[in-house]
């Protein structure tokens, strides 16, 4: 199982560029069942996750190809043969975002059939919302043996208010409503920009959509798609993770190939810590810290608020800032197993509930540590590059599964960091995605 090898003390100097965002890759990938034609993705990151949704596609008889050489970040998608309409258990079990092939595949199969997701390390995501708007458009759904089977001979427009944001609840059906007769009204939806991207994605495909990227969203459905060639946003979690690894070293980085509209609550909060941020054009963000970083509280919210994906690396950050921060968790709670570990570098952290108290300033001393999930992974990581000694981090196969090649990145920019074993090697562990 591959290692990460972590000696701390060198400031991140230079450009770092942003992949193609995991979560936005993910439900286009799954959009590409809408339709007999081809889609084509570009700006696919190489993480893997979206092998493992390649391998979900692929056992249903799509033809996924994922590019080489100059084309490595496109993926190209036939669903014009879907034989088995089936997610079985073996491969979702790996990746919680599996659920998002349930809507477009009763929407074009009138049926489908998939293993309920497994446990989650950082919290309980229930699918319950993606089933209720299933159920107000008319299919017929039956849990048994492990599976949700779903049936419609054809999905019927409808009024679907969320009990409760969710990202992927809006994703799942939105593309379900799609290809519904007459008009889906859906309201409290998930405003995140995986959302719009995938409905950038569906506008292209031939679907009419009003209102994505806003808390309505209404669907006229039609009767057909066809393919479509799109563009997958840059990864903002990517890039806010970059951010605070430059102010965390005290560096002067760029990070290119970003949205910087997309990490205005990450830029924010980082300002008021004390470190100069500067918007370069409309694709690069400047970060630089060279004096004292200074405590200020977080409290984790939907998009646009601060995003639950940044709050592990933000408090390895607040460990280096002076005086208390306080951290508040409202999406997940489960997600400060990263805690434990920072307390084994040297962090002062009191958890209470879903708020953690860290007291900040602390020297870090380098330790071998656990990574519990993707973002835990990535917090240890910018902790060690500020530790004091060679750090040596663990089951790092949650870094990749949402980040692409971050250590060869992070090296570029002047971090010690290199990789103990073989990338590809492990054997998959169920876990969920982030």
């Amino acid at each position: 199982m591959d290692k990460f090898v972590v000696r701390g003390g060198n400031p991140l100097v230079g450009t770092i560029r942003v992949s193609g965002a995991k979560n936005s890759a993910l439900p286009c990938m799954a959009a590409a069942i809408l339709t007999e034609d081809r889609v084509i993705l570009e700006n696919i990151p190489q993480v893997h996750d979206i092998e493992t949704e390649r391998k979900l596609l692929a056992s249903m008889g799509a033809e996924v190809e994922l590019g080489y050489g100059r084309a490595q970040h496109r993926t190209t998608i036939s669903c014009r043969n879907l034989s088995d309409p089936v997610a079985k258990y073996e491969i979702v079990k790996t990746m919680r975002a599996s659920a998002l092939v349930l809507g477009p595949l009763v929407a074009r199969c009138g049926m489908a059939r998939v293993a309920m997701p497994g446990g989650c390390a950082i919290g309980g995501r229930p699918i319950d919302l993606h089933l209720k708007g299933l159920e107000k458009m008319g299919a017929e759904i039956v849990q048994e043996h492990g599976y949700l089977e779903a049936r419609a001979p054809r999905l019927k427009g409808a009024h679907i208010v969320f009990d409760k944001i969710t990202v992927t609840g809006t994703e799942d059906l939105l593309m379900a409503a799609v290809l519904a007769d007459g008009e889906t009204l859906m309201e409290n939806c998930a405003r995140e920009p995986e959302v719009t991207d995938l409905a950038a994605l569906l506008t292209a495909m031939g679907a009419q959509i009003e209102g994505a990227g806003t808390s309505t969203i209404r669907v006229k459905g039609v009767t057909k798609l066809h393919g479509a060639q799109h563009r997958i946003n840059p990864d903002r979690i990517e890039a806010g993770t970059f951010l605070v690894a430059g102010a965390i070293t005290k560096g002067d980085l760029i990070v290119a190939n970003c949205n910087p509209a997309h990490v205005g609550a990450v830029i924010g909060k980082l300002q008021e810590a004390g470190a100069r941020v500067e918007i370069l054009g409309n694709d690069s963000i400047r970060v630089r810290s060279d004096g004292a970083l200074k405590a200020a509280d977080i409290s984790t919210q939907e998009y646009p608020g601060f995003p639950t994906d940044m709050q592990a690396q933000y408090m390895a950050l607040a460990t280096q800032a002076e005086g208390t921060s306080q951290i508040q968790e409202n999406i997940f709670e489960n997600r400060f197993m990263h805690v434990q570990e920072l307390v084994r570098m040297g962090a002062n952290i009191a958890v209470d509930g879903r708020t953690a108290t860290v007291r900040g300033g602390t020297h870090l001393s380098a330790a071998a540590v656990m990574c519990s999930d993707l973002r835990a992974s990535a917090s240890l990581v910018l902790a060690a590059l500020v530790a004091d000694g060679e750090s040596i981090l663990d089951r790092v196969y949650h870094m990749d599964r949402g980040y692409e090649r971050i250590e060869e990145k992070l090296r570029g920019v002047g971090a010690q960091i290199r990789r103990m074993g073989n990338v590809f090697s492990r054997k998959e562990e169920p876990v969920a995605a982030v």
